[in-house]
């Protein structure tokens, strides 16, 4: 039965049957996930059983069981996910109520900041914003967004050369 599981996964057929996808969906919704990100999360498990497929990987003994073990990590990485931007959030909230100084230069140079981050990268934005305007550390950084410190900085350094080059291009500074 796992060598024809097998064959069907590399014919393209569905790795999942109608009971394991149920199963997953089962598990998905008693870990929190909400009823709109259950499909999503369905195929994030056939995804990985079909790239175990691809790598050449034997398949799971008991795939309704590997299965639900995924789902169940998956929705673990969900709440994760939703509580590290829900720090974010909250640290920009609270940029936001602190009162700035006004003025013309600070308009315009404002102004310049905000068109230059707004031409950046996703990415570099991100870790831009995260370090310079909620003030966290690198490591902070690192670890709200679960990447590497050495990415932070390499992104950081990209993002302020970019920066810098788009307002001295502008003549702001």
């Amino acid at each position: 039965m796992l060598r024809r599981k097998a064959r069907r996964v590399q014919e393209g057929d569905d790795p999942l049957d109608p009971a394991q996808e149920r199963r997953v969906r089962a598990v998905l919704a008693l870990g929190g996930v909400p009823q709109a990100d259950l499909p999503d999360g369905v195929q994030q498990v056939r995804l990985r059983l079909l790239e175990r497929a691809a790598k050449g990987d034997e398949a799971p003994r008991d795939v309704s069981a590997w299965a639900a073990v995924v789902a169940s990590n998956l929705a673990m990485d969900w709440h994760r996910a939703k509580r590290r931007q829900e720090r974010v959030g909250e640290r920009l909230a609270s940029l936001r109520r602190l009162e700035h100084p006004s003025g013309e230069d600070t308009s315009v140079l404002s102004l310049a900041v905000a068109q230059g981050l707004d031409e950046l990268p996703d990415q570099q934005r991100q870790v831009l914003v995260l370090r310079f305007f909620a003030d966290l550390s690198v490591r902070g950084i690192a670890e709200e967004l679960g990447i590497p410190e050495g990415t932070v900085k390499s992104r950081l350094h990209s993002a302020v050369r970019a920066l810098r080059d788009r307002l001295h291009e502008d003549e702001v500074v």
